[in-house]
């Protein structure tokens, strides 16, 4: 899918993005407290992956983010997994999204997940942007053979989720110089209603990236609900371009624990989603601690 194909689907209607694929993982019973989280069960049970994208498709998602959020070369190498086994299993995030989305949902789409450089840290840096000693070349040489593998695998579009850090924004953008023609989002991570988790003003950061041209549409994610109308608003002062929300559940992560701590919401009520819909968002899913029953809710609300 082109860039301005996946735009020009987000303009007709809002669309519904899928749910915590982690989070909803665990609460069907698998242990991902290790550090490449859900990226373990791509090789351990690839099944109970395809299961969750399946899930999330049957509560009414248009799209499907691949498993491939925690997976990196860096990641696997750790626990001894080489080099062309961990393309594979990248390849293989986007081939169970799309087993799922063929047997449930065969005009939905498939977006293979960049998570941001700190999930190769795997310290909880994807949350502050805290990325002391690590150059922006750096960050790139990690990220660029990720979306490689991933790109092999054809999904319909990139999202890079989860961006903490301003100059991380910037890194990303210049990747996907590299990629001309590929369609992608950028969503940014946010500690208030302001600010991306680094402290950069999110205006700067959404200018960034829509003055680029490079993305099809950019956003938010994993970010406190409360904080999404305010994030609206400043990101929709500064760019056209369409706007992805999928808040987590409230709750904040542990990256030593690697926990989830305090109390958050199951889901958002009708009246929320309206009001981030008449704000301008495009589309709209929840990421962790949001699951199958609140994306069904969600794909109610807009349809």
């Amino acid at each position: 899918m082109t860039t301005s194909a996946f735009a020009t689907r987000l303009t007709r209607a809002p669309v519904v993005l899928d749910g915590g694929l982690a989070t909803e993982l665990e609460r069907r019973g698998h242990d991902l407290s290790d550090p490449l989280w859900s990226a373990r069960l791509l090789r351990d049970d690839p099944d109970a992956i395809v299961a969750v994208h399946g899930a999330y498709f049957e509560a009414g998602a248009d799209v499907a983010i691949s498993a491939s959020y925690q997976a990196s070369f860096e990641g696997f190498a750790r626990i001894g997994v080489g080099r062309e086994e961990t393309a594979g299993l990248l390849r293989l995030s986007v081939e169970l999204a799309r087993r799922a989305r063929d047997a449930v949902r065969p005009d939905g789409l498939v977006a293979a997940s960049v998570g941001p450089y700190g999930v190769v840290r795997a310290d909880g840096s994807e949350y502050t942007g805290d990325y002391a000693g690590a150059t922006d070349m750096r960050i790139a040489a990690v990220q660029r053979p990720r979306v490689d593998a991933l790109l092999e695998a054809g999904p319909d579009l990139l999202a890079f989720e989860t961006i903490p850090a301003l100059r991380e924004v910037v890194v990303v953008v210049d990747l996907l110089g590299d990629y001309e023609g590929v369609a992608a989002w950028i969503t940014f991570c946010c500690r208030d209603g302001a600010s991306l988790s680094d402290g950069s003003p999110v205006e700067q950061a959404a200018r960034v990236v829509s003055e680029s041209g490079r993305a099809a549409a950019l956003g938010v994610n994993c970010t406190a609900p409360q904080h999404i109308d305010a994030l609206l608003g400043r990101i929709g002062a500064v760019t056209e371009l369409p706007i992805l929300v999928y808040p987590n559940s409230g709750r904040s992560w542990d990256g030593e624990r690697h926990e989830w701590d305090g109390a958050g919401v199951a889901g958002f009520t009708p009246a929320v989603v309206a009001g981030w819909a008449a704000r301008g968002a495009r589309g709209i899913g929840g990421c962790c601690g949001i699951g199958p029953d609140a994306i069904a809710a969600i794909a109610g609300s807009l349809r």
